[in-house]
């Protein structure tokens, strides 16, 4: 007997938990309702045929900066959202940062929650911040349901009074203390700022200004000092951690080993620490530039070795867009341009070519690390994350043998800056699906500019990967 769905999706090879397998997918009420081998449906459902695709669950990008308010001529919510649909991307949540005021207490939670509403085209969260001076707002901003607090242990840049802040030690430790005590979420931009500002200041002196000059002044061992610290606070507070961008296979392991001796710890790396290298800096200049920086050949090799043993939790994109003049102006130095990487559109791409087609990681570990995993560690699991009954339609159809060369017409994010155009990627996005309804579609672009909706996840709510 035919059931009632609102659509159906026909014969895709269907990324699942731990496998992959030929099946119809319906959806009925903006989540899906059955998974089968073949459905029958009343007669005028809508049905996707998408035989000859891949279709899985759309990416969690937990690492976007979005930068409103204030900043949205950077990046804003519609562009930056849709960048992530054109992607793949069906749930981001965007960083504290850079927006003016960035979102370290509720009124500026709010100020910036308005902005959002009615114009991004995917689901969305918002992080909360921890800086010097507001540890009495953690907990009104995980009663508005952010689901994590972000700080940095290094100078993050920007200008203006507003601007966010690094933490100072006592900050970090109180701040643990007071997100443990909520059954909160921290996470850590790891940078030891004493080692970096200091090789930053010599550099300047001996005019020592190019990429690879950058790259020294940011070393594995400044990653793994702030890691260090940040582990024993945690062992002294309870408190739970998320390690964003780890950029070195020295910082995996650091981070594994408190997880075997029980801490509650999670890591996330990003696309360009898997697939670009320091030399890949010094060809490409300041359009590669971020923090920390990309390491050498050999660490990347180590990094995929590590995400095959499931030492690597998450994968994000730290998608952190700027103005081009930011990045190439006139006269300005490597040091003096915008340290971060516009990925978002790529980024399921990315893993898929290099995880998948050039190294043979399966399609359900890659699957994890972008969807399941983000979600759980998020509190938007078991909403989000998988392809499974009960779970919003959020897809993303794939055509595996859609090769194509990027260009700059093909980006959506608002300035079309990327490292990775011109690479060829063997697969493509051709379909973005947000609760049963395309968002995104090749050849059309966005079709539902502001379908997206804010998630607010519960405070203390303890989920891991």
């Amino acid at each position: 007997m035919a059931e009632r769905f609102d659509r159906i999706v026909r014969g895709g090879l269907a990324v699942l938990p731990g496998e992959t397998r030929v099946l119809d997918i319906g959806i009925r009420g903006g989540r899906i309702a059955a998974l089968e081998d073949r459905l029958e449906a009343e007669d005028g459902t809508p049905v996707t045929d998408a035989r000859g695709l891949w279709v899985l669950p759309g990416m969690v990008d937990v690492h976007v900066h979005f930068n409103e308010p204030g900043m949205g001529h950077w990046e804003g919510f519609a562009t930056g959202s849709a960048a992530l649909a054109a992607g793949g991307c069906t749930t981001y949540v965007d960083m504290p940062l850079n927006g003016l005021p960035p979102t370290v207490n509720v009124p500026a939670l709010n100020a910036k929650a308005k902005l959002a509403e009615g114009v991004s085209s995917v689901d969305y969260a918002f992080w909360g911040g921890l800086v010097p001076g507001n540890l009495d707002d953690l907990e009104g901003l995980a009663a508005e349901g952010v689901p994590a607090f972000k700080a940095f242990l290094s100078n993050p840049g920007g200008e203006g009074e507003e601007r966010f802040r690094e933490v100072d030690d006592w900050t970090l430790l109180e701040g643990m203390k007071r997100i443990a005590s909520f059954g909160g979420l921290l996470a850590l931009h790891a940078e030891s700022d004493a080692i970096t500002a200091k090789l930053a200041g010599e550099a300047a002196k001996a005019g020592r200004a190019g990429p690879l000059d950058f790259a020294a002044t940011r070393p594995v061992i400044a990653e793994l000092e702030a890691v260090n610290r940040a582990l024993l606070f945690a062992e002294q507070t309870g408190c739970r951690l998320h390690f964003v961008h780890i950029s070195s296979p020295e910082g995996v392991e650091l981070i594994d080993r408190a997880k075997r001796r029980g801490l509650d710890v999670t890591v996330e790396t990003c696309p360009h620490y898997l697939t670009l290298s320091e030399t890949d800096l010094a060809r490409l200049g300041a359009v590669a530039k971020c923090a920390p920086p990309l390491r050498d050949a050999d660490r990347i090799e180590r990094m995929w070795e590590q995400l095959a043993e499931g030492k690597i939790d998450i994968v994000a994109s730290d998608h952190s867009p700027c103005p081009a003049e930011l990045k190439t102006a006139p006269g300005m130095s490597f040091m003096e341009a915008w340290g971060g990487i516009a990925g978002a559109q790529s980024s399921l791409e990315l893993m898929l070519a290099e995880g998948y087609f050039r190294r043979g990681v399966p399609l359900p570990a890659l699957s994890a690390m972008l969807s399941a995993n983000p979600a759980r560690r998020f509190g938007l699991y078991p909403r989000k994350g998988e392809i499974a009954v009960g779970f919003d339609a959020d897809l993303a159809l794939v055509d595996p043998e859609g090769a194509y060369r990027l260009q700059e017409e093909d980006l959506l994010q608002r300035h079309k800056i990327s490292p990775y155009l011109g690479r060829t990627f063997p697969c493509r996005v051709v379909e973005t699906l947000v609760r049963g309804r395309t968002v995104y579609e090749r050849g059309r672009g966005i079709a539902l500019p502001g379908r997206g909706e804010r998630l607010r996840t519960e405070a203390g709510r303890k989920v891991t990967p």
